[in-house]
């Protein structure tokens, strides 16, 4: 199947603005997201705790940075998206709970130039399973080690697979009978519908061998459940 482009993505998140400014009902379809939120700011937290600096990719309506500044109150916050009905919205909501400054930029992660060795922190949640060959993955990853400060970490909430095809399949059978009983078979073949359609994830285990090809001194996992993660890396 061709996958999505770029275009089509944002235009879905155009129009999705709403149920994404909830992270309690909007993502309904990702096991655990409140849960992983949780942890991937903790964990971020804990690496810096004097950290200024956050850069949040694929913010939607900035739920993670809002997150993020219960944790570290006045971060500098910068939003990224392709979204500019995400940003506008994220912008609103983040600038009401930090003394520091926000920017955002609206576009490509992978094609806008930011200062390398800025940030303290960067948190990509659901937004890189959207990366597509190997070389995307590595530039990508590459890009971000190289926007961080050194001891700045990278904190993942994402969709993933499993390395082994026939887990792989038993552990996307269970997905599937998790929505079932959300929203039952319509619900479960929409929601799988769009994932073959939009989204190319990867492993835990891929990721996080490719942090440490790319430079990254350390990586964890933080929490696992079915088809989703929570994971980094740190400079």
């Amino acid at each position: 199947m061709e996958k999505s482009t770029i275009e089509e993505i944002k235009e879905r998140f155009d129009n999705d603005v709403e149920r994404f400014s909830n992270l309690e009902t909007g993502q309904v379809s990702t096991i655990d997201a409140t849960v992983s939120l949780e942890l991937i700011t903790e964990a971020a937290k804990n690496v810096n705790l004097e950290a200024q600096e956050l850069l949040d990719i694929g913010c939607g309506a900035g739920n993670y940075t809002l997150k993020m500044l219960t944790k570290i109150a006045d971060l500098n916050c910068t939003l990224n998206d392709l979204s500019l009905p995400m940003l506008e919205r994220a912008k609103e909501r983040v600038s009401s709970e930090t003394k520091g400054s926000v920017t955002v930029l609206q576009g490509d992660i992978r094609a806008i130039d930011l200062e390398e060795g800025k940030f303290d922190i960067i948190l990509a949640g659901a937004v890189l399973h959207h990366l597509r060959d190997d070389q995307d993955w590595e530039e990508t990853f590459t890009k971000l080690f190289k926007l961080l400060k050194k001891g700045g970490c990278l904190m993942i909430s994402d969709l993933v697979l499993q390395e082994n095809p026939n887990i792989n399949k038993m552990i996307w059978e269970k997905y599937g009978l998790y929505l079932e009983s959300i929203g039952g078979e319509e619900y479960r073949a929409k929601v799988l519908d769009y994932i073959e359609k939009e989204d190319s994830p990867r492993s835990i285990t891929y990721q996080l061998e490719l942090m440490k090809k790319i430079g990254f001194s350390s990586t964890e996992i933080l929490h696992k459940n079915l088809c989703f993660g929570a994971y980094g890396g740190i400079k």
